[in-house]
């Protein structure tokens, strides 16, 4: 690798690229690696990535110059190589691979659109990418250029946002976001900006890491024409923060988008906390905090890159407390079904009275804390927003349980199971009985509420 006088750094192959050329987003498009000799040029390949490349199935190689130029040829366990050059461990299936892990094709009410949470949408508006990460959750689709979104499904996409007013944040993914071509990008970001109830557009893209050029100063001012804008980068490991990474979030800060970090644990890549503490401390060092750590999604192809969720546990029980807490990401599994992002993480609350909680700290200290035994609840009745709280779906979850006048969540078929066919309670024939929200009655679905804890109260 060399770093040509006032150039960025490159592979000994691109030496003689004019910086002019090097620094075109462009050309580094028109010239991503994807075939063997290609590859071979910057790097001896090994057997196994040979025999992948060589495969017909494969989901789709492309790699630009730039991120090639950061993989140290002489490792062939580089982990910004084995992110984006494949192995034969990807033509290995394994148990409970999927090829929609997420089931976003079910929570997709229009082509490309996911409404997975209540209040926000995914909406895919690419397949394409700068480069193609081998763990990718959507191969299913990305990288191929037949399946690419049309300007009708663009405005279908729309039509649904616009028409559902419970939604006030819409992220931008795919594909790649910046890979589009800059007129359909920001189309598509001023045509979100018209419409009233959306609060916040995010941007998903790993183009800064796979092609830094692209931040240039025409996208910032575009984007600081649309704000709120918020930008999710994706970094997996130290080595992808370079020196032009940092000239690229700094000029998105300047144009006033925060910026945020999604990682994913992979094998042999980042599962190692002195690794994972490094990549934090060095994207808060640039002005990116890291967000979210995925576990790795049950996709096809990605067996090799999983750990056991014990891992990550261990990874964030190394960083809080180790660094500054605003540098901890959530550990997050996406749910396979489209269950959704579920964090998780050591457990620091270790037990409770009725008055005392018992809390550990990250050094194992164990101390306890008193809670009032005199409390004013809020009172809902009271509350301006409490009362103008608005119906959403999805919000029959544990917060809706706590929220509203539902006593349980019931798995499906659980009434089912323990109707027993028994008669009425003589008690139900009491006119006088009390029965707030008919519980312990039938509901008109054959189903019927838990027995009121309380038991039951006769009117005096």
């Amino acid at each position: 690798m060399t770093n040509p006088p006032g150039g960025p750094r490159r592979a000994p192959v691109f030496r003689d690229v004019p910086d002019a050329q090097w620094n075109d987003w462009h050309w580094q498009l028109s010239h991503r690696l994807n075939k063997a000799d290609e590859l071979e040029r910057v790097f001896p390949l090994t057997e196994s990535e040979r025999a992948a490349l060589a495969a017909g199935d494969l989901f789709r190689v492309d790699v630009t110059p730039y991120f090639a130029s950061l993989i140290r040829p002489e490792d062939p366990a580089d982990p910004i190589r084995r992110q984006v050059i494949p192995t034969a461990a990807e033509l290995v299936p394994f148990t409970a691979m999927m090829e929609d892990s997420l089931a976003e094709d079910r929570h997709s009410p229009v082509p490309g659109l996911v409404h997975r949470y209540p209040d926000r949408v995914l909406m895919l508006v690419t397949t394409q990418c700068a480069s193609y990460c081998r763990y990718c959750t959507r191969s299913r689709i990305v990288g191929d250029p037949s399946a690419q979104f049309s300007s009708s499904e663009y405005e279908e996409q729309l039509d649904y946002i616009r028409a559902t007013p419970q939604i006030r944040d819409v992220l931008l993914s795919g594909g790649d976001p910046l890979t589009l071509a800059p007129k359909i990008l920001e189309n598509l970001i001023a045509s979100l900006r018209e419409i009233s109830h959306v609060e916040i557009i995010r941007i998903g893209s790993r183009v800064p890491v796979f092609m830094p050029m692209r931040v240039d100063d025409d996208l910032c001012a575009m984007l600081g024409r649309y704000h709120p804008i918020w930008f999710n980068i994706h970094v997996n490991h130290p080595n992808e923060i370079t020196p032009e990474l940092a000239a690229a979030a700094d000029k998105l800060t300047r144009a006033g988008v925060p910026l945020g970090n999604q990682s994913v644990l992979l094998a042999g890549v980042n599962d190692c906390v002195h690794i994972q503490r490094r990549l934090v401390q060095d994207l808060v060092r640039i002005r990116v905090r890291p967000y979210y750590l995925y576990q790795c999604d049950l996709v096809e192809g990605a067996g090799h890159f999983r750990t056991p969720v014990s891992k990550g546990i261990e990874i964030i029980e190394g960083l809080r407390g180790h660094t500054s807490g605003f540098a901890v990401p959530t550990y997050v599994v996406d749910a396979p079904g489209g269950g959704g992002k579920i964090p998780l993480g050591p457990n620091y609350l270790l037990s409770m009275s009725d008055h005392r909680v018992a809390l550990r700290n990250f050094e194992g200290y164990i101390s306890s804390y008193e809670e009032p035994t005199a409390y004013s609840a809020h009172d809902p009745a009271e509350c301006a927003e409490c009362k103008r709280k608005r119906a959403e779906p999805g919000q029959s979850g544990i917060s809706g349980l706590l929220d509203g006048d539902e006593l349980a969540i019931e798995p499906i078929d659980w009434a089912k199971m323990h109707a027993r066919g028994g008669v009425e309670h003589r008690l139900n024939r009491d006119s006088n009985k009390w029965n707030p929200r008919g519980i312990g009655t039938s509901s008109a679905s054959g189903g019927s509420h838990p027995a009121d804890p309380t038991g039951p109260r006769k009117e005096k």
